[in-house]
């Protein structure tokens, strides 16, 4: 009887498995040739191959605590120099020049950005609520795009960002949900292809954090007022209200700036299931949860908990997948994502995988069980109770000198543009995954069970 091509890629891989690991803890490096190039190798050499003629020029529009990040790891990129930044806080605007230099050119209003010749790209890390209306008009002027995730602040912007991009085809255009371009996520998307864990039934994802910061305390300046802050600018696309520092330096708290925890974290874990699993999302949202403990004003869940069906497709079977934020717990710093399968599981980090195999699950023409069988037989004949055995457990980590998943999306963007090649994170992938993330805030205020159409991207 012929084997089909799972079967055989599951037999494949369960080979390899069996013939180092049974009863024992590997480390095998996850990285290639190529991905050691870039990250292992002193960039100062890459450096050479880029002369001041040959630079992407790149200006930060936002630059608070995720856009000062985004850029500081951008220009470590070979060929990449910072040359100006936008922010509606002066005090931001004075810190750029002194960590970026005097000579950047500094603004309030982002066109003044968009309409400069010598920009090739713009980091879009502004309130959620700005995201669309810039990207559209960042690429309606023919600047490509890296912007914070999630792309758009509500499922209904979603279908102007991908239009713009189709439009301004020589754009590129990357949302950054950093994961995507991590070697832990492209070990996972191999090891499930592989048929590392069986037939996929089951996922779940967890966030935690617990400091001040981390749940968006951010700190207001002292020097916050109308003079230092353009607030009329800021509310062009909300509702009018009289100055309010928190609503504008911290913003993820309301509803008419931000997403809420399921759009700041749950975004990274649907990028990271559907870059894995070749799923285009869920056709069945569901949420719950509350505000439990930061009584700061705040309108939006500290605790939220997401269920959500995925219907089986060419390319995956049916699964559930359960996500959960907690922004009071007391241990603090936990997140991953969990995939699970009828003959094991894998934790996958954004570099570290860890495989688990059931060693029961196999069958008589598994190598795995045939290795097992063979050592329980060179066992004593005398009685003696059964053990308690764990999973087979493999690791798989990145190389020592890997610079992380946030330099390598941004290594992915310029080589795009420098190759016309294609970005880890499309405006269309962005989308889908920010849709059922930002559907879990409908589900959550309004008490209902959302249904989904991920093909046609539209709720029915």
């Amino acid at each position: 009887m012929p084997v089909n091509s799972n079967e055989s890629s599951r037999r494949h891989f369960i080979s390899k498995f069996a013939k180092g690991v049974v009863g024992a803890s590997l480390l095998p490096s996850i990285i290639t040739a190529a991905d050691r190039k870039r990250n292992v190798e002193s960039l100062s050499r890459l450096n050479e191959k880029y002369s001041a003629n040959d630079q992407i020029q790149v200006a930060l529009i936002g630059a608070g605590g995720m856009g000062t990040a985004d850029a500081n790891t951008a220009i470590t990129v070979p060929g990449v120099k910072l040359v100006a930044a936008c922010d509606l806080y002066d005090g931001r605007l004075a810190d750029a020049k002194k960590k970026w230099g005097n000579d950047i050119f500094t603004t309030r209003n982002y066109n003044e950005i968009l309409d400069r010749k010598d920009i090739d790209a713009v980091i879009i890390a502004v309130p959620d609520f700005w995201h669309k209306e810039i990207s559209v008009a960042a690429m309606n002027k023919g600047k490509s795009v890296y912007c914070e995730k999630p792309m758009v602040h509500d499922v209904t912007e979603g279908p102007a960002v991908v239009d713009a991009q189709k439009r301004n085809s020589k754009v590129v255009y990357q949302v950054g949900s950093q994961g995507m371009s991590s070697l832990g996520n492209e070990k996972a998307r191999q090891l499930l292809k592989d048929g590392a864990i069986g037939k996929l039934n089951y996922a779940e994802g967890f966030w935690a954090r617990m400091s001040p910061t981390g749940a968006w305390q951010y700190p207001i300046p002292a020097d916050a007022s109308t003079k230092t802050v353009d607030w009329d600018a800021y509310l062009k696309n909300a509702p009018k209200r009289a100055f309010d520092p928190l609503r504008f330096f911290r913003w993820r708290n309301y509803k008419d700036y931000g997403t809420g925890v399921s759009g700041d974290l749950f975004v990274h874990l649907f990028s990271s299931l559907h870059l894995v699993t070749g799923s285009i999302g869920p056709n069945k949202v569901m949420a719950t949860g509350g505000l439990r403990y930061w009584k700061d004003g705040r309108e939006v869940p500290d605790i939220m908990l997401g269920m959500f069906d995925y219907p089986e497709t060419a390319i995956h079977p049916a699964f559930n997948l359960s996500l959960r934020v907690n922004f009071v717990d007391g241990t603090g710093g936990t997140n991953y994502l969990r995939m699970v399968g009828s003959e094991g599981s894998m934790t996958v980090e954004w570099d570290r995988v860890t495989l688990y195999r059931n060693r029961i699950a196999a069958d008589e023409n598994d190598p795995l069980a045939a290795a097992n069988a063979a050592a329980d037989a060179a066992k004593s004949y005398t009685y003696h109770r059964a053990d308690m055995l764990p999973p087979d457990k493999m690791v798989y980590e990145a190389d020592k000198g890997y610079k992380g998943a946030h330099f390598d999306h941004f290594y992915n963007l310029f080589n795009a543009m420098r190759t016309g090649g294609k970005v880890a994170e499309d405006p269309l992938f962005g989308f889908r995954a920010a849709a059922p993330a930002l559907l879990c805030n409908e589900s959550y205020f309004n008490n209902k069970i959302i249904q989904w159409d991920p093909q046609n991207l539209k709720v029915v």
